[in-house]
């Protein structure tokens, strides 16, 4: 099995990614989210690729040496933006057909892409995320907008300058928040930290949390994906979602109830005592559930 760092163009992107596991095996490709990068699968992998799967794991469009190909190209945190790359990404690497994990950020772009293109997405499973949570006018529990400080905080003048100015310092401080019972090292805080170095890094991240509440124009590429996203479609895809019981960033509740948004097998399960992060806190909790689920839905 080899583990290859490589890169691939889309329209819009250079993305930088690992193709690792049996080079003949079914896809999976696997999604990371914010503040994180590639690495964060590295304890899940080894189990999914013993069982024969091809893993490929992107750095998302701002993160790590994934760039725009464009210097004019709007710096777009869109989610919609998120979803089409996964597809581009998937078109770039001719893969007609591929299963989909994501956590946060990735967790988001898994749903899109698999509500968008259901004939090429086989399995969807996410993470720390529920379906149907996207759309500015939601309804949000107290706990939640609590939660949800750093969107707010980012909306401000005074919190892009913080995460312009000292990214390390900001994100530093959401992981030790988020992982209220785990510790990430301070190598491997060091290792994730340098994917933030992307020189749109921040600009991405600024924009993608205030457009999220109409508070920044959105890239008008994205227009028609994003009127056909409004409503939150039903996803036709077998779906997993995986929450921490403990996930100080989206309450549990959040992802709770939303059995209306799926057409085919749909499954949650909550993961005790974790928190934002299950792929690095439990990964073989993680991996166990992601084969499982792959297994029984075919």
């Amino acid at each position: 099995m080899t583990r290859t760092v490589s890169s691939v163009d889309t329209e819009l992107l250079r993305v930088e990614y690992e193709d690792s596991g049996p080079g003949d095996g079914p896809p999976l490709v696997l999604l990371h989210g914010w503040p994180d990068h590639l690495r964060t699968w590295d304890r899940v992998l080894p189990v999914l690729h013993e069982v024969g799967f091809r893993t490929l794991v992107p750095n998302l469009r701002g993160f790590g040496g994934t760039v725009f190909r464009d210097p004019d190209a709007m710096r777009s945190g869109q989610l919609a933006a998120l979803g089409q790359d996964v597809l581009d990404f998937a078109d770039a690497l001719d893969l007609d057909r591929f299963a989909v994990v994501g956590h946060d950020w990735g967790a988001r772009a898994a749903y899109i892409a698999s509500a968008l293109a259901p004939e090429r997405v086989s399995h969807c499973i996410a993470m720390s995320v529920g379906w149907g949570t996207n759309a500015p006018n939601q309804p949000l529990e107290l706990t939640q907008v609590q939660n949800y400080w750093y969107h707010w905080y980012m909306a401000l003048d005074r919190g892009a300058e913080l995460v312009r100015s000292d990214r390390r310092g900001f994100t530093r401080h959401i992981w030790s928040i988020w992982t209220p019972d785990w510790e990430l090292s301070d190598e491997e805080f060091e290792e994730t930290a340098a994917a933030f170095d992307n020189p749109d890094w921040a600009e991405v991240v600024l924009h993608s949390y205030r457009v999220r509440w109409g508070l920044a124009p959105r890239d008008p590429r994205y227009d028609e994906l994003e009127a056909r996203l409004a409503a939150s479609p039903e996803i036709a895809v077998p779906t997993l979602v995986l929450h921490g019981g403990s996930d100080p960033c989206n309450d549990p509740s959040t992802s709770a109830g939303k059995e209306r948004f799926f057409r085919d097998r749909y499954e949650r399960a909550v993961l005790p005592g974790i928190g934002h992060f299950p792929q690095r806190e439990a990964p073989n909790a993680v991996a166990e559930a992601i084969l499982r689920f792959l297994a029984a839905a075919g």
